[in-house]
């Protein structure tokens, strides 16, 4: 379902560049036109950084990191932990209707 869905976004995306402003992306651009290697030769589709995962995504979460890290400091620890949708302690508190991944959260504190 979720290849679905991001075939869906990427399809949107090529179709609609014009909407999305990716004709601004002047130095892209002319750093394709410089590029003599035609193995590579198709057409330039620029993927916004609203598409979840895509390298402007990633620039834009990292500089979300370091404004964090600029106004709190460095985190103390870097915890994570996994869990199984299907234990008890998840299953007992859904709501009726909820699925378990929507209970699963990533949570952020200090000590």
């Amino acid at each position: 379902m979720y290849a679905k869905i991001e075939t869906e976004r990427l399809v949107y995306i090529r179709s609609n560049q014009r909407q999305l402003r990716a004709e601004e992306y002047v130095h892209l651009r002319d750093a394709v036109q410089q590029d003599n290697d035609t193995v590579n030769m198709g057409r330039l589709v620029i993927l916004p950084s609203s598409f979840t995962g895509g390298p402007r995504y990633m620039h834009e979460r990292t500089q979300d990191a370091f404004c964090y890290v600029r106004k709190y400091g460095r985190p103390d620890l870097f915890i994570t932990v996994t869990s199984n949708t299907k234990w008890d302690e998840i299953t007992r508190e859904l709501i009726e209707g909820q699925a378990p991944h929507d209970m699963i959260l990533s949570q952020e504190f200090f000590i």
